[in-house]
């Protein structure tokens, strides 16, 4: 499972660190070090037999952006825009490895099509759907805006 085409966006995320230290990129080394730091952490927290898969690394550069995205909203309220900003920049950094989310429409779509494959009746069934939906966007949505689509489309139901 975990063999090298599985692991792309690592050795991009490796490489990019190379090419950031090579150009003098202080901005980026030190948010890609900090990323693959919080990999390896999860590597041994997850007590892996390997490496990270690309799945697993996505969710763990979702858990860095949500953190910088929470930084960013309490510098702002601190009146801090320099930390702010640096925060921004770096959240700018991690996100060009996330891949493109669903748009709401293909969202609904997905949501809709498992709660038709399901017969779900009502909003009794939020968590059933809530399990299948997620399996199927894997690190495309946020798990608070499936959700809402969820609860709005057993609402129809």
């Amino acid at each position: 499972m975990n063999s090298e085409t599985d692991r792309m966006l690592f050795k991009r995320i490796q490489d990019d660190l190379k090419t950031a230290l090579k150009n003098k990129d202080k901005l980026t080394v030190s948010t890609l070090r900090f990323l693959i730091s919080a990999i390896h952490n999860k590597e041994i927290e997850l007590l892996k037999r390997g490496r990270l898969s690309d799945d697993e690394v996505i969710l763990v550069i979702r858990q860095q952006v949500k953190q910088h995205q929470e930084s960013i909203e309490a510098f702002q309220k601190g009146k801090r825009d320099d930390l702010a900003q640096k925060e921004a920049k770096e959240l700018k950094i991690l996100s060009k490895y996330l891949p493109q989310d669903f748009s709401p429409k293909e969202l609904k779509k997905i949501v809709k099509k498992v709660i038709d494959q399901m017969g779900v009746i009502g909003e009794k069934d939020f968590g059933k759907v809530m399990g299948v939906v997620m399996g199927k966007v894997k690190g495309r949505a946020e798990g608070k805006t499936v959700a809402e689509v969820v609860k709005q489309q057993l609402g129809k139901t």
